[in-house]
């Protein structure tokens, strides 16, 4: 029977050295090749501990190890080598050596000399990982017991460890590349979302984990007059720098047409054209949120994107039936938009299809366990909503509960929930989740004039008499000369009736509409000129100021900065 047992014994090595050869052709990352030395190494060759190191700009990184404690080799960890003694430093380094006991290795490596005892390693085959000409790591064959190593073995411990250090240096260009495609993709996304009166926001980007492409799947929180926010979220189709680069030309075009106060449809419009201009074989799905909380009222956009879920306040959910357009790139303007209300603290969950398609899900499905993730679990409702459905405004029997968990918690629920095994992604995922805040009614004040000339000294004095109530003095005169300046305007060159609202907020926003189509621009005025001066002086006091049209005509609006301590500053 020995006889037999010694004659397998090559054949079973020799099948064991395949089976690492193949594992180390699939390793991917750094981390990869290591937990494969690690797991064939030992049994290779009846060791009791393996560690490998990889060298990084000097310094020593654990890369992986089994049999020793944690605390034996984790002090070695991002150490610079060169700082260590030189005994330390040629064992980190590899430094090919071959010891047969503790002894030996204490008279090797005086400043590690607790190492054995520390580990329970009475042996040691001490490796360099040398790739293309240049040591790149460091590996550490340990024996429990005193160990001769003959000249077979000696070979053979040289050879793997060249295979390794091959794997090893071609994990480490993947991992770089990953580290750059993921900064590229972190740098295009918002690095800090508003913080904003009309909705408490928070996010979360995973990005896949099979490859070391950036994704193009975004999303914004984008500030709008009269306290209105923007919630957008889209996905590039595809994976690589390109996509990555067009999602941050889309995001960055999206802002610049926001702030130009375009209506959602023109908008989209032009970013079609952006992702048309790209070239062929670029799309981009696209879902944009406009939520007004004067109002209540949301109005709403996809391209080719999944709706969102709506949380209401007692804890049922559903999904708005929102008209379907085709994605960015391949859509045939006009895009068809919706209009819905939502009682205040809805909450408002935008998701790209990474996340309710993951683990083999289809998105139906996907869609019913993100709106059964975000529910609380005392909810009453019992099943999850028809992705198509929407019922309405309804009361529902779920509980209040959801309204008290912030937004950063619903997403880190989801994200837990959907996505559980966040190493293994085949794909990014975006979400972003608001909670609805409505303005106070005491916060809103409107008047109605008449394009008449007593229209500027009305707005004068109805600004004055609700500054006061709102105890902002301190800004009445700046706001009616704001005020005097826009009314008089629109009874020199526009049309009435004259709407005069008036928003405390996180800043006051001071707004004028009326019948006309026609926009304000600065203009230069000369020396002699007695008007043209008036967009000059609104721009000079006022911290921002534009123009956007509504359903009858236009509106101007203004925002001041509230004094310290102001409610609502």
């Amino acid at each position: 029977m020995e006889e037999v047992a010694a004659e397998s014994a090559p054949v079973e090595r020799v099948s064991e050295i395949a089976e690492m050869t193949r594992a180390l052709a699939g390793a991917v990352t750094g981390h990869d090749v290591a937990d494969v030395m690690t797991a064939h190494m030992a049994s290779l060759f009846d060791a009791k501990g393996v560690g490998v190191w990889a060298h990084e700009d000097g310094r020593a990184l654990l890369m992986g190890s089994a049999g020793y404690s944690k605390e034996s080799l984790r002090r070695f960890e991002g150490v610079r080598i060169t700082e260590l003694p030189s005994s330390a430093q040629s064992f980190i380094e590899g430094t090919l050596a071959f010891v047969s006991s503790a002894e030996e290795f204490i008279a090797r490596y005086p400043a590690i000399a607790d190492l054995p005892a520390a580990t329970g390693i009475q042996a040691w085959a001490i490796l360099p990982l040398v790739a293309s000409g240049r040591t790149v790591g460091g590996a550490c064959v340990g024996y429990g017991l005193p160990h001769s190593f003959d000249s077979e073995e000696r070979t053979l411990l040289t050879a793997m460890s060249g295979m390794v250090a091959q794997a090893l240096e071609r994990a480490r260009l993947y991992d770089a590349e990953h580290r750059r495609a993921q900064k590229l993709q972190r740098g295009l996304l918002p690095r800090h979302l508003p913080t904003l009166p009309a909705v408490t926001t928070a996010a979360r980007y995973q990005p896949a984990c099979d490859g070391t492409d950036a994704g193009g799947d975004w999303y914004d929180v984008i500030p709008l007059s009269a306290e209105q926010v923007a919630l957008v979220v889209g996905d590039v189709m595809g994976h690589g720098v390109s996509e990555a680069v067009a999602m941050g030309r889309l995001r960055t075009a999206g802002r610049t047409l926001a702030d130009l106060e375009q209506p959602l449809d023109e908008l989209f419009f032009h970013l079609n054209e952006v992702v048309s201009g790209l070239g062929d074989g670029f799309y981009a799905t696209c879902l944009c949120i406009v939520y007004d909380p004067v109002s209540r009222m949301c109005q709403a956009i996809t391209a080719g994107h999944p709706p969102p879920v709506i949380l209401r306040p007692d804890g049922t959910s559903y999904f708005p039936d929102l008209p379907v357009n085709p994605p960015l790139g391949a859509a045939t303007p006009p895009f068809d938009t919706a209009e819905f209300s939502l009682p205040d603290g809805t909450t408002i969950a935008l998701y790209t299809d990474g996340l309710v398609e993951s683990g083999g899900l289809d998105i139906d499905e996907g869609m019913g366990r993100l709106a059964h993730c975000l529910r609380p679990a005392r909810s009453g409702s019992s099943s999850d909503p028809d992705p198509g459905s929407d019922p309405g405004p309804g009361p529902g029997s779920g509980s209040t509960e959801s309204a008290t968990e912030t937004p950063d918690a619903l997403c880190d629920r989801v994200i837990a929930g959907l996505l559980p095994d966040r190493g293994s992604l085949s794909d990014d995922s975006a979400l972003l989740v608001a909670r609805t805040h409505a303005l106070a009614a005491e916060d809103i004040s409107c008047l109605r004039l008449q394009n008449d000339p007593t229209a500027a000294g009305q707005a004068r004095r109805h600004v004055r008499a609700q500054l006061t109530a709102w105890g902002l003095d301190e800004v009445i005169m700046t706001t009616e000369l704001v005020v005097s300046e826009l009314v008089s305007n629109v009874v020199r060159h526009a049309r009435g009736p004259i709407t005069l609202r008036l928003l405390r907020g996180r800043t006051l926003v001071c707004e004028v509409a009326d019948a006309s189509p026609v926009m304000p621009r600065i203009r230069r005025a000369a020396d002699t000129d007695e008007g043209g001066r008036g967009l000059q002086l609104i721009a000079a006091v006022s911290s921002r100021w534009g123009a956007r049209y509504t359903a009858s005509g236009k509106c101007i609006w203004t925002e001041q900065p509230l004094p310290a301590g102001a409610l609502g500053a």
